[in-house]
C-alpha cells in the first residue's frame, strides 16, 4: 500500500519555511487560500500576504508590478479560474519575463463531485504555449517540495506549477531535488515505456506490474517538467523500447502525448499511443472512479500497452 500526502499541503508548508528566509517573497490567491493552502502563509506573514478577492485578472496584473519591483511572487488559485487571465500572463508577465510563480490547485479530473466545469484538463497546453512560461505537474508532495524550493531559489522565471485536489502517493525518497527539463525512470524496462505525468505515473507503476506477469517489461518514466521536457530521456526511450505509451490527467491534445509525440517525431520516429481525456470535458462524480470512467485507469494503461504488441503482429503479414 503506497502513503498518500496531500501536494496542497506541502506546498503550503514550504512557503511558510521559505517565507523565513527570504523577506522578499509575497503570496497572492483569489479568494481561495483556505484551500491552496495559501492561508498558512498568510497567516505567519499577513503583511506579505494578499488576498485579491475573486478577481483573478487583477491578481495576475497585481503580481506582475510586484515582481517589477523586486519581490519574488507566488500566485494561487484554483487552475480552472486562472485560465481568466490568459491575457493578462501573456501581456504582464510572460512578455516580460517575469518572477511570478502560479502554483495552481484543484487541477483535473481528481476535482470530483465539483464536476466538468471545474475539472480543468486543457490548462498544461494552454500554458506550454506561453513564450518564456516553464511548466511542472509534480508527482508527489516530496516532488512539490522540491519544486517550490527550486523556483524560489534558483530561478527569476514564470512558472505554472499544476497540483491536485486528492492527496498522491508519495514515489520519491526525500533526497530527491528538482532539476528543469529531467525526468525520473521509476521502472526500467526492455519492451515499451509508459511515459506519465501527476498521478498517472503511480498509476502507470500498478499497470507495470500486470504488464510484467503477462511477459510485457515496461519502462515508467515520471516526466513532471513538461516545459522543458527531457528530450533526451524520449529519444532513449524510442530507442531501445521502440514503443511508447503516455498517460496523463489531461487532454491528450497539447498536454504531455503532444509534446512526446512532438520529440519523437522529429528526432527518432516510433509508434506513440496516448492516454488521455479524449475531446471531452469532465464530468461530475467520486474522484477516482472517473479514471475507469473515462478510460484513462489502471486496467486502461494496460490494455492499451498490450495493444501495442497486436498492433504489431496485426501488419508483419502484410506485404
Amino acid at each position: 500500500m503506497m502513503v498518500t500526502e496531500s501536494l496542497r499541503d506541502a506546498y503550503g508548508e514550504k512557503l511558510v519555511e521559505l517565507g523565513g528566509r527570504y523577506r522578499d517573497l509575497v503570496v497572492l490567491d483569489a479568494d481561495l487560500s483556505t484551500s491552496t493552502k495559501t492561508a498558512l502563509f498568510g497567516k505567519k506573514y499577513p503583511d506579505r500576504f494578499f488576498n485579491m478577492g475573486i478577481a483573478e485578472q487583477s491578481m495576475v496584473t497585481t503580481a506582475a508590478g510586484l515582481a517589477l519591483s523586486g519581490k519574488i511572487v507566488f500566485a494561487s488559485t484554483f487552475a480552472v479560474f486562472l485560465m481568466r487571465t490568459y491575457e493578462q500572463i501573456r501581456q504582464s508577465v510572460c512578455y516580460n519575463n517575469l518572477n511570478v510563480k502560479f502554483v495552481v490547485t484543484h487541477a483535473g479530473i481528481t476535482v470530483g463531485e465539483d464536476g466538468a466545469t471545474h475539472q480543468i484538463i486543457e490548462d498544461v497546453g494552454i500554458m506550454s504555449g506561453l513564450p518564456n512560461m516553464r511548466v511542472i505537474v509534480p508527482v508527489d508532495s516530496v516532488e512539490t517540495t522540491s519544486v517550490i524550493e527550486y523556483l524560489v531559489e534558483e530561478t527569476k522565471t514564470p512558472y505554472y506549477v499544476r497540483l491536485s485536489r486528492e492527496k498522491f502517493p508519495i514515489l520519491n525518497d526525500e533526497s530527491y531535488e528538482y532539476r528543469p527539463g529531467r525526468s525520473v525512470t521509476f521502472k526500467d524496462g526492455s519492451d515499451i515505456t509508459i511515459v506519465a505525468m501527476g498521478v498517472m505515473v503511480s498509476m502507470a507503476l500498478k499497470a507495470a506490474e500486470t504488464l510484467k506477469s503477462r511477459g510485457i517489461d515496461a519502462r515508467v518514466i515520471n516526466m513532471s517538467s513538461i516545459k522543458p521536457i527531457d528530450r533526451y530521456a524520449i529519444i532513449k526511450a524510442a530507442r531501445e523500447t521502440g514503443r511508447i505509451v503516455t498517460a496523463e490527467e489531461h487532454s491528450i491534445y497539447n498536454g504531455l502525448g503532444s509534446r512526446v509525440a512532438e520529440v519523437v517525431g522529429e528526432e527518432y520516429p516510433v509508434p506513440v499511443w496516448r492516454i488521455g481525456m479524449r475531446d471531452t470535458f469532465g464530468k461530475s462524480g467520486k474522484a477516482w472512479e472517473l479514471f475507469d470512467y473515462f478510460h484513462i485507469g489502471v486496467e486502461d494503461i494496460v490494455r492499451i500497452a498490450e495493444s501495442c504488441f497486436r498492433e504489431e503482429k496485426r501488419y508483419e503479414n502484410i506485404p
